[in-house]
């Protein structure tokens, strides 16, 4: 029991000490900004910088003197606010997805707050497809598909309706909808969404102007 204590009360010494904090995860579509804020009421310190996975200082600012040095590489792509201490990385490209952390230097040195950042693509239109069609009394019925990427959805419109699925793959999702005029495909990611739709009143129209 007393080794339980004890390994507790180092787990809590290392927490205080090294100012551990829990990642927020961050996706940004490519060619885009990022904002990474701070996210707490900041105690006393000496410094503050921003650094990424490499142990990179993007920005450090020294709190007496207000000087903000910013390393060369990041210099015409990344804004900071000297008040708010947030950083803004510009123009993300995937080679820029990993860890940033906000760390204090003073009495002790303080993790304050650290991003996963993920800088994906936007997501490529879907693409439904009407396989066949036909019409029984009043009511059209529409075999179709609904693709995009690695995803597929194959179903059926019958009777006004169709039965809502979803698929998803790693972070992409695909949704397919109906209702009494359309049936609509949905590519989905983090950053970004498109759709295809089709018209069920003029299709079904057609087909019934067709048989006639």
């Amino acid at each position: 029991m007393a080794v339980h204590h004890l390994f507790a009360f180092f787990i809590l010494l290392l927490i205080s000490n090294t100012g551990f904090s829990a990642e927020i995860s961050v996706f940004v579509q490519t060619g885009d900004s990022v904002q990474l804020d701070i996210q707490t009421q900041l105690s006393e310190f000496d410094d503050l910088s921003w650094r990424n996975d490499k142990s990179e200082n993007i920005v450090k600012y020294f709190h007496k003197t207000k000087e903000v040095r910013l390393h060369s590489s990041y210099k015409d792509r990344v804004d900071f606010n000297d008040k708010t201490f947030s950083l803004t990385l510009k123009n993300m490209q995937k080679t820029h997805s990993g860890l940033y952390t906000a760390r204090t230097s003073g009495e002790s040195d303080k993790n304050i707050v650290t991003y996963r950042v993920s800088v994906i693509d936007a997501v490529e239109a879907p693409v439904l497809t009407v396989n066949s069609n036909w019409l029984s009394g009043n009511f059209c019925t529409v075999n179709f598909t609904c693709r995009a990427h690695e995803l597929m959805i194959d179903s059926s419109y019958q009777n006004n309706r169709c039965s809502p699925e979803e698929v998803t793959s790693q972070i992409n999702t695909l949704i397919l909808d109906c209702s009494e005029e359309s049936i609509i495909c949905n590519h989905s990611n983090p950053v970004s969404w498109k759709e295809d739709r089709i018209n069920i009143t003029q299709l079904c129209e057609d087909f019934c102007l067709c048989s006639n």
